[in-house]
């Protein structure tokens, strides 16, 4: 069976983080095992407080998952410090870990930078170089790449930008520009667009989580990293497409839409 394994912060409302990666990984069909690396209390409307897990307890999670059931693929979301990052970065090499995806979560829906400058220059140190792919958002690329970002053109210089300093795949999401939901994936030596048709939706919390697990399924899987973003879009619009409709603010996304 394939196995996927995501480290990321839990989100005790089900709709990201953890829970979202699991209801993901499970919908490919895939055997889902985790880290956590915060412990959050959260729902529809906001985030109400951030307990960390203590580094060494994070290096003792991942240690426990390589050596009893080595993963077809790693996720990795909420990192929320130098210490948690450079454990995980240094844990990932030691076990030769394959087919890793970096979602970057550095800015949240309101706008706001959740990790420092130091969390950052040791994310794209230390993690970056091991990934696959990394999944920024348009406000977390503007933030790596130090420049607004208002069109597709931006879109593509940024993301080269970013694989250039970071030796890594690209993938910027356009899901905050007005028009559909086109997103561009960048490397050393092309740019692939990947078009979708934008889904009037608000519930769209956990979008970003669900997507880059979704990807490391199909890197899982054996496709090509092409192919898994294009399966991942695929599957994140018909989870949104589905319109669940939970909580008071933005809500959740219907991850096993394909079971109905």
């Amino acid at each position: 069976m394939v196995k996927v394994l995501t480290i990321a912060g839990s989100d005790s409302s089900g709709g990201a983080g953890i829970q979202a990666d699991i209801k993901t990984i499970t919908a490919h069909k895939a055997y889902a095992m985790s880290v956590i690396t915060a412990l959050t209390a959260q729902n529809t409307t906001g985030v109400f407080g951030i307990h960390e897990v203590p580094p060494e307890f994070v290096e003792k999670q991942i240690d426990a998952v390589f050596a009893d059931i080595y993963p077809d693929a790693v996720k990795i979301g909420m990192v929320s410090n130098p210490r948690i990052i450079k454990v995980i970065a240094k844990r990932l090499k030691y076990h030769d870990a394959k087919n890793i995806v970096v979602d970057p979560v550095m800015v949240s829906t309101s706008g706001s930078k959740l990790l420092s400058d130091d969390s950052i220059e040791t994310l794209t140190g230390e993690l970056f170089p091991l990934a696959s792919v990394v999944t920024p958002n348009i406000p977390e690329a503007e933030l790596l790449c130090g420049f607004s970002i208002n069109n597709e053109s931006d879109m593509k210089k940024a993301g080269r930008a970013i694989s250039e300093r970071t030796k890594t795949a690209v993938l910027v999401k356009g899901g905050h520009l007005v028009n559909d939901a086109v997103d561009f994936m960048c490397s050393h030596d092309s740019i692939t667009k990947f078009g979708a048709k934008r889904i009037d939706n608000t519930n769209t919390h956990g979008t970003g989580c669900t997507l880059s697990s979704a990807i490391a399924c199909g890197l899982a899987f054996g496709y090509s990293l092409e192919e898994s973003v294009k399966r991942a879009k695929d599957y994140v619009s018909g989870a949104l497409s589905a319109k669940l409709d939970l909580g008071a603010g933005s809500g959740p996304l219907d991850h096993t839409f394909i079971f109905s």
